[in-house]
Formats: structure tokens, C-alpha cells, sequence
């Protein structure tokens, strides 16, 4: 199952407030399932270099259904997986990229919030993903 363009809506428009809040502007990104764009905005004023960076923290988040900033435990230096950021056209392994889960609690999708320091990402693609619905329609 994949994520619904209403639940998408949501989920983006939710992360924008708290970027608002925070007076950061950002790049949000929600993949589907299959880690195709589903929804993006560049919020006025953020970066282009982090348009890139959310769209890869929400493919990261997807591929392995975890925070994009987990995965990093794998590949870091000494890690079981070192050199895994490498694969998969790239990947990014530092906060922002969080799965999008059904009620079942499988992966429909990915939000990326890129554009602000590592922290900032982390609580607007939180308030985003925490805008999922608990149950999907088919």
C-alpha cells in the first residue's frame, strides 16, 4: 500500500507550520512506497542544495524502514556496513527522514525535510510524519 495524496497533503502541510514556527525555511518531500515523489514544497527561501538532501533522506527512511539517521549506525566507520551511504544512488544518513507507517505499521511512505541544521530537520519531518492517519483507506 502506498501513501494517499490526502494523506500526503497532510503530512507536508503539517511539517510546513512547524517550519513556520521555527522560522526556518525548508524543502519537504514525501516518497510513496516504492520511493517515487509524491508531494514536495520549497518552502520560500530554502536552500537549493538541500532539495537533493530531503528527497534522499526520505528514499533512505523508505529503503530501510527506519529514520534516515539509524542507518548511519550500519555504515559509520567500524560499522557492519561501513561505506553503505554509497549504495543506492546515495543515501542520507543524518535526521530528517522519517517512514510513514500504515495502522498495520508497514511503510507507505517517507517524509524529507532538508534545510535547516540536523535538528531543525528532525522536528519538522516529525510534525509531518506524526500527521499520518491511523488508518488508510484502500
Amino acid at each position: 500500500m502506498n501513501v494517499l495524496m490526502e494523506i500526503a497533503e497532510k503530512v507536508v502541510s503539517a511539517a510546513r507550520r512547524k517550519a513556520f514556527e521555527i522560522g526556518v525555511p525548508m524543502n519537504i518531500a514525501v516518497l510513496d512506497g516504492g520511493c517515487y515523489l509524491k508531494l514536495f514544497i520549497r518552502m520560500d527561501g530554502a536552500a537549493l542544495g538541500s532539495i537533493d538532501v530531503s528527497l534522499r533522506k526520505a528514499k533512505t527512511a523508505i529503503l530501510f524502514g527506519m529514520n534516515s539517521e539509524q542507518v548511519f549506525e550500519f555504515c559509520k566507520p567500524g560499522g557492519p556496513s561501513f561505506g553503505l551511504e554509497h549504495t543506492n544512488g546515495g543515501l542520507a544518513v543524518f535526521p530528517g527522514g522519517i517512514p510513514l507507517r500504515n495502522a498495520d505499521g508497514e511503510v507507505i511512505g517517507a517524509i524529507g525535510v532538508s534545510g535547516g541544521t540536523v535538528s531543525q530537520d528532525f522536528i519538522v519531518a516529525e510534525a509531518g510524519a506524526a500527521a499520518t492517519l491511523t488508518k488508510e483507506r484502500k
